[in-house]
């Protein structure tokens, strides 16, 4: 079975390294799917759960990966994932991700309530709050409501 090596960095350390049988993530151009020997790509990612598969038929193993996006070069040899910031799930906080949206919705409400609160309040950094924390808590395999 072919393999690919996948290494996952963020600026405060390795996150993931390993061979892999495929990556699935969703880029800023649509969802991708990585194999070994694909042709060089470079884009861009936006925050979800990666999907980092290992093995093939019946020995496959599926693993997530948050990322709260970056940028992922991949080369015939090798897939390289520069991620503004990534976690394992066990390295996952799942009360602090379901706070962490609470707050986001609560921000994204205010601002389309047009209070005089919401004059405040960074609509964009609140959406790219509330993308990162469901990532997360898809990565734990925790139910959340969107």
């Amino acid at each position: 079975m072919a393999t690919i090596k996948l290494e996952i960095v963020s600026p405060d350390k390795m996150v993931y390294t390993n061979d892999i049988s495929m990556l699935i993530v969703r880029s800023t151009g649509g969802e991708l799917g990585i194999l070994p020997h694909h042709a060089p790509l470079v884009t861009g990612l936006v925050p979800h759960a990666m999907r980092v598969r290992l093995g093939a038929g019946a020995d496959r193993d599926e693993q997530l990966i948050a990322v709260a996006g970056g940028f992922m070069e991949v080369t015939p040899e090798k897939i390289t994932v520069l991620a503004t910031a990534a976690e394992k799930p066990i390295d996952i906080d799942i009360n602090r991700a379901k706070e962490a949206m609470a707050r986001a919705k609560a921000r994204i409400a205010a601002f389309h309530q047009g209070t005089p609160e919401s004059e405040n309040i960074d609509i964009e950094r609140a959406e790219f709050a509330l993308r990162r924390s469901i990532a997360r808590l898809r990565a734990t395999g925790t139910s959340y409501d969107e």
